[in-house]
């Protein structure tokens, strides 16, 4: 019988960046991890009078649950974290307008002479029952019952080269991918780059759209259910994704042309891989077959994930059918 590890964090036991924090835990691969997580606004924001402005502060966003050392994983090694399941931990997310923030505004980066758009906050209420939440309009009368699509905004391991990236910044180590395929019954493979690897995961979205544009989702404190699992050799260059449906690969930089050319260049890796290709076939192919939404556009860098859908492409296995395996032990815990 699998190993099972639950984990609530004290506040005082968050990390705020990938690399650079001692592990809270050491777990064996197989292991599965029942833990809970903190929202991305680190419960500063409450009410709709609560103002990002006033309550936010950015050096304390995204906190991050771990990280936890994976026993006997190692550089150039592939962890491999499924979602079992995502259930919000709260009766209400939140969301928010934070001046100089978002896709639609001028940032620190990108300058413009203007004002700030309004510092706005919004609250969702959660009914359980029915899995929705309920978006209420601030300047207006307008109500409308959203689908709760749960989804981790945050998963990464350390980076390589003794680099700390803050919990903001999604890169080649995952991280704030902001991503709404991250989510229960997908299998998330990551390059190992430090003994352990040094897992965590963070910032649950009750949903987001796809780019998350303003820049914050219905963001909620989350239980999530995962099973860690660990691959000798065969890293990823990038973080790539595999659902029942999709093979999946994520890109993240700036500008958002080149995150959308890492994914693609990933994909097509991974399809020379699955296939035998020839890397000018598995061009082809990709172009012909590829979907490619954008995960984030308001990050320190930009996310695309780039996907090959399964059902119109042969059959193949990845790193040895694992996913099929992870799907069939997380209904076991059902």
């Amino acid at each position: 019988m699998a190993p099972v590890v639950e984990f609530r964090p004290e506040r005082s036991e968050y990390a705020y960046t990938f690399g650079g924090v001692a592990p809270v835990a050491r777990v064996v691969p197989g292991t599965v991890l029942k833990l809970w997580s903190e929202d991305a606004f680190n419960f500063a924001l409450q009410s709709v009078s609560d103002l990002s402005s006033a309550e936010v502060d950015l050096r304390y966003v995204n906190p991050q649950t771990g990280p936890f050392y994976v026993e006997g994983a190692e550089p150039g090694d592939t962890l491999v974290v499924h979602i079992v399941d995502l259930t919000p931990a709260r009766d209400w997310g939140v969301s928010a307008a934070i001046p100089f923030f978002g896709g639609l505004t001028s940032t620190g980066s990108t300058a413009m002479l203007q004002d700030a758009l309004p510092d706005t906050t919004w609250i969702y209420h959660l009914d359980r029952a029915r899995s929705v939440v309920t978006f209420d309009a601030r300047f207006g009368d307008l109500s409308i019952d959203l689908p709760v699509e749960p989804m981790l905004g945050t998963i990464g391991v350390a980076p390589a080269a003794h680099e700390v990236r803050t919990s903001l910044v999604p890169e080649r180590f995952g991280g704030n991918m902001d991503s709404p395929e991250v989510r229960a019954g997908t299998t998330v493979y990551l390059g190992v780059n430090v003994e352990g690897a040094l897992f965590s995961l963070g910032d649950g979205h009750y949903r987001q759209g796809e780019g998350e544009s303003c820049g914050t989702a219905v963001e909620g404190a989350m239980d999530s259910t995962i099973i860690v699992d660990l691959i000798k050799g065969g890293a990823p260059a990038w973080p790539r994704l595999e659902s029942d449906s999709h093979w999946m690969a994520v890109g993240s930089a700036r500008p958002l042309e080149d995150s959308w050319r890492i994914g693609n260049v990933e994909m097509v890796r991974w399809l020379e891989e699955l296939f035998g290709l020839h890397s000018m076939d598995a061009y082809q192919l990709l172009s012909q077959v590829s979907l490619a939404p954008i995960a984030n556009v308001v990050d320190a860098n930009y996310s695309v994930v780039v996907k090959a859908p399964k059902a119109i492409l042969p059959a193949a296995s990845a790193y040895g059918g694992i996913h099929a395996d992870l799907r069939a032990r997380a209904r076991g815990l059902a």
